[in-house]
């Protein structure tokens, strides 16, 4: 039992020195709100819904998803000529506080017919 108290004591200081959003933890939205009106509102709209017609809105959309993305194009992995040059900026805790500034808006939906 002493030996599980150990390794538990060493794997939450481990923890400790390795930094929120690598650890998958919620970016700060405030931060992600103040990021995007600077870098993203051009084209994703202040509120995430898109002003060009070739943009996809991001309001609403899955944390996860939105960082995923991102990462994809800061590494070439997806490529769109604008979305590369934007996100090779981006650190780690950026994608992070984006992705939670965009799944922080509320969407509601419409079903037709109904």
């Amino acid at each position: 039992m002493r030996r599980g108290a150990v390794l538990a004591v060493l794997l939450l200081a481990g923890a400790a020195t390795v930094p929120a959003h690598a650890q998958g933890q919620e970016g700060n939205p405030r931060a992600g709100r103040r990021l995007a009106a600077g870098v993203c509102s051009s084209c994703h709209g202040q509120d995430g819904i898109a002003t060009l017609p070739e943009a996809p809105n991001l309001a609403g959309q899955n944390a996860a998803y939105v960082a995923a993305q991102l990462r994809a194009y800061r590494a070439r992995e997806r490529e769109n000529e604008q979305m590369n040059i934007v996100a090779r900026e981006l650190t780690d805790g950026q994608i992070a506080d984006l992705a939670a500034w965009y799944a922080a808006i509320e969407v509601t939906a419409t079903v037709p017919g109904r």
